[in-house]
């Protein structure tokens, strides 16, 4: 029985335990050029003395008005790949594997003076107003995921993830609620979706995952539901995502009906059905820092990996206090082994 130090293989990762560090935003570019920096380098390395198996860095973007705010990291220039190389580099030295979350905030991008989106429909009242994409700026936006996605294998990154979650740009053209186009990238709401995968991949080497965050289930008024969702992940695992990172919501206002609990694995039903129906693996997010909890959702086979995000916020060495307060075995860095 697999459990959470388990190593696992996908492809050409191989990964020495099953815990992730979840892309998590810093907020913390200096100079709004989007390169990391100090900041960026000590926070994730710091992760990778802690343990942890894979770091995922966050969220990560394909054009300067695609970004959150103006603090957030780019790829949208050759001049971001030494700084996140270096990082890559520290990580992988420590036992680390290390991914990159490319994607574009779509109407959700705070700072841009004009946010573009599928539809010209605002988040809410305190958002900008964005324009619709024309189709041939649709077809340009995929070619920015594909130009991200060169720079990030050139930057030593083990794995890719595609931001199609939270309502980011991805997630808005597969949402009813957000893409209301009567072209090709309204009348197929995957269609976006599927020409940035195959785009992606066309840059990848070929034992290097592919991974894509998904929004299980959409919580405003009129969102799709989980088999919905299914339906799209088979078309995103027919284009060619390897694993599947499972979260949920993002879109809008939640009503009190409909708003999930905040217990500890309150999403991972969402990733164990996403596993069981298309047989794939998948990460499972959200409330899961307790050791226990974290092992047995491994161990039950909800899920093949498991993302800790607050977690590691608040302590590095996550992963190592796990091991000991799980009784497992891992590597603890021999500066720190007198401390275990």
């Amino acid at each position: 029985m697999n459990d959470l130090f388990t190593p696992f293989s996908l492809k050409g990762l191989t990964l020495k335990n099953r815990i992730v560090m979840s892309p998590m935003c810093q907020y913390s570019v200096e100079a709004k050029d989007g390169i990391a920096t100090d900041w960026h380098y000590t926070h994730y390395v710091s992760r990778a003395i802690g343990g942890a198996g894979l770091i995922i860095i966050e969220m990560t973007d394909v054009e300067p008005d695609g970004r959150i705010s103006d603090y957030d990291l780019g790829l949208w220039s050759d001049e971001h790949i030494p700084a996140l190389k270096r990082i890559v580099d520290a990580c992988h030295s420590h036992g680390a594997k290390v991914a990159i979350q490319i994607a574009h905030a779509g109407r959700k991008a705070e700072d841009a003076e004009v946010p573009v989106a599928p539809s010209a429909i605002a988040f809410d009242e305190k958002y900008k107003q964005p324009r619709a994409l024309t189709t041939e700026e649709v077809q340009g936006m995929v070619e920015k995921f594909r130009a991200a996605a060169k720079r990030a294998v050139a930057a030593g990154f083990d794995a890719i993830e595609l931001h199609g979650a939270h309502g980011y740009l991805l997630h808005q053209f597969q949402s009813p609620l957000t893409n209301q186009r009567e072209d090709v990238y309204g009348l197929e709401l995957t269609r976006f979706g599927t020409d940035v995968i195959h785009a992606v991949k066309s840059e990848l080497p070929e034992n290097m995952p592919l991974m894509m965050r998904l929004s299980a289930i959409e919580y405003k008024e009129g969102g799709y539901d989980l088999d919905t969702c299914i339906e799209a992940a088979k078309a995103y695992q027919q284009a060619g995502v390897d694993l599947f990172d499972v979260s949920s919501g993002g879109e809008g206002a939640i009503p009190a009906a409909k708003r999930p609990g905040a217990h500890g694995g309150y999403q991972v039903p969402l990733a164990r059905a996403i596993k069981q129906a298309l047989d794939i693996p998948v990460m499972a997010v959200g409330r899961l820092e307790d050791p226990a909890l974290a092992d047995s959702v491994v161990g039950n086979n909800d899920a093949d990996l498991v993302a800790i995000g607050r977690g590691l916020l608040r302590n590095p060495h996550w992963a190592l206090e796990a091991a000991v307060e799980l009784k497992k075995e891992t590597s603890i860095p021999k500066q720190y082994s007198r401390a275990y």
